[in-house]
Parts: C-alpha cells; sequence; structure tokens
C-alpha cells in the first residue's frame, strides 16, 4: 500500500459570492436564455465577449466554467479564427486573429453548428463547377488516382 493512501484529505465547499463571478455569471444567464430559443425556435444568439467589461480574470472564469468539447475547427482566412464548442453543447466559442496572432474578435454562438463552418449557397453552386472543372481536366487520364 502507497504512503500517500494512509494521508487523510477532507474537501470543503468554497463559497462564492455572486459579486466574485465579476460579468461570468451574467454571461452565462444570456447563454441560457439562448440555449432556450435555440432549443423552442432554432434561433441562434451571437454575444459579442468584446464589448463586455471583463473583470481580471472574467474571461478564464468563463472559459472554465463552460469547459471545453469535443469538437474544435481553425480557419486561416485574414488570420487565424479557432472555432470550439464548450462543454456545453450547442454554445461554442469563436475567437477571431489577425496575422499578427492579436485578439480582433472573440464571441460566443450559441447553435447547432457555428454560421463560420457552415458552407455558404453560392460556394456550393460555385463548387459544382469547380468540380466540374477538376473532372474534365482528368478525363484523359488512365490512372484516375494520380
Amino acid at each position: 500500500m502507497s504512503r500517500l493512501a494512509s494521508i487523510p484529505v477532507s474537501v470543503e465547499p468554497i463559497e462564492v459570492s455572486p459579486r466574485a463571478w465579476g460579468n461570468s455569471l451574467p454571461i452565462l444567464h444570456e447563454v441560457r436564455h439562448g440555449l432556450k430559443r435555440l432549443a423552442e425556435s432554432g434561433e441562434r444568439t451571437l454575444i459579442d465577449l468584446n464589448a463586455m467589461p471583463f473583470g481580471p480574470g472574467d474571461e478564464k472564469r468563463l472559459f472554465e466554467l463552460l469547459g471545453r468539447g469535443e469538437v474544435e475547427a481553425t480557419i486561416d482566412a485574414l488570420g487565424p479564427t479557432r472555432v470550439w464548442e464548450t462543454a456545453v453543447p450547442g454554445v461554442w466559442l469563436i475567437d477571431h486573429c489577425n496575422l499578427e496572432g492579436q485578439r480582433l474578435a472573440l464571441h460566443i454562438e450559441i447553435a447547432t453548428i457555428p454560421d463560420l463552418l457552415r458552407t455558404q449557397r453560392q460556394d456550393v453552386q460555385d463548387a459544382i463547377s469547380k468540380l466540374d472543372a477538376r473532372i474534365e481536366a482528368r478525363a484523359g487520364d488512365s490512372d484516375p488516382t494520380t
């Protein structure tokens, strides 16, 4: 038996006043309302976190409370944009940066999938022509896998 097993451990709850939450608690309530709208009507919600007056530790506390889910995507267009689902299904964090890595925008999007990851209708129309051109260019090849 390990000596560590013989060390007594007790866990004591920490009382946290709503004031200590800063703006995390109001944002979580807004997220909850957004989830309710999404569930009832399919309405999406976008919360601009850059517009929120965060105090020290507010952003970190909010991210910890929302947790990290299983889905993440990175988009490289005029700088990196990271999109990840939180541990709360349907609640996505979207972090837009410029080419130098400076944050331009930070959003919470409440949706089944963020708009940023959806293929635009016009892109689908253009995709047909693009695929047709690729097929036509390869039509004479004897080995289509090369």
